[in-house]
């Protein structure tokens, strides 16, 4: 059945989000701080645009945001011109911004109070995984909420869970990132050592990718790591925010994260190397200084 939409924030991963559930049938409306990308949108997939976070979210059954970190969702999600000054009461708001579980748990407070569901819904798969409806949503909020989100996740999502309550999807995606920043580290250093040891990489990886050294970054990164190849998905910058947003959520609740932070700082090597904008896999460009 279709549903009245709101989407704020068309970035990478918002502009294909929302497409999928306007291609679905849903009534969307679009919202973004750069007009040009939401007239861009609008042309390709018809639907409105508006110039405040409030009029995209007036009379929508679900207003999506995704933006870029806490700061940002606050500014589309608080005040007058905010999402929560127009949703109706039994809206729902989903937040698929990579964000605190602090803020999280605030807006999902404030939600219930003003009788609007709330669900921090961080997304994995990258802009590909965005572009082709395969991501993965991992999700925290009250049960009943999530059960009448699952029909719009499933127009962008190969696969969603309900994680726990507010904020549980937060903390998920943050363990997503951890595990991440670990394994292109020591894929980047593998190919590294099979380079200096004489060996062809490629033929290392072949191998070894059919074993228990197989990851995605494996499979889907190794060939253009080996070629230098950095243009390909989530940028350094981005990842240093949510590394820093897991080290954070750790100092508070006494998990430690030795590699995590190790590799927080290669990647701080990487944008003095003019590389905040390289993909995560450029890890490797700094062993090769």
């Amino acid at each position: 059945m279709s549903k009245s939409v709101a989407f704020i924030g068309l970035g990478v991963m918002g502009t294909p989000m929302a497409g999928h559930l306007a291609k679905a049938g849903h009534k969307v409306t679009v919202y973004n701080r750069t007009q040009t990308k939401a007239e861009s949108w609008v042309s390709e997939y018809g639907g409105a645009m508006v110039d405040t976070p409030a009029k995209a979210a007036a009379g929508a059954e679900f207003v999506f945001a995704c933006v870029g970190n806490d700061d940002d969702l606050r500014s589309v999600v608080l005040g007058k011109e905010g999402a929560f000054a127009r949703m109706d009461t039994g809206a729902v708001f989903i937040d698929h911004t990579t964000a605190s579980a602090g803020v999280a748990r605030e807006l999902a407070a404030l939600g219930a109070e003003k009788g609007i569901g709330v669900l921090d819904a961080p997304v994995s798969g990258g802009q590909a995984g965005a572009e082709n409806g395969a991501l993965t949503v991992m999700v925290g909020g009250d049960q009943k909420v999530f059960d009448l989100a699952v029909p719009l996740f499933d127009c962008f999502a190969k696969a969603v869970r309900l994680m726990g309550p507010a904020g549980a999807g937060q903390l998920t995606k943050m363990v997503n990132q951890i595990c991440i920043a670990g394994l292109v580290q020591s894929l980047s250093e593998g190919i590294q050592f099979a380079t200096h040891a004489g060996l062809d990489p490629a033929a290392v990886i072949d191998v070894i990718s059919k074993g228990a050294a197989q990851s995605w970054q494996m499979e889907n990164r190794f060939q253009t790591m080996i070629d230098g190849e950095f243009e390909h998905g989530f940028a350094v910058d981005w990842m240093r925010k949510d590394l820093g947003i897991c080290l954070d959520e750790a100092r508070s609740n006494g998990a430690q994260l030795p590699v995590a932070a190790l590799v927080d700082q290669f990647y701080a090597d990487v944008q003095q190397m003019g590389g905040s904008r390289w993909d995560t896999s450029s890890l490797i460009a700094r062993l090769k200084r």
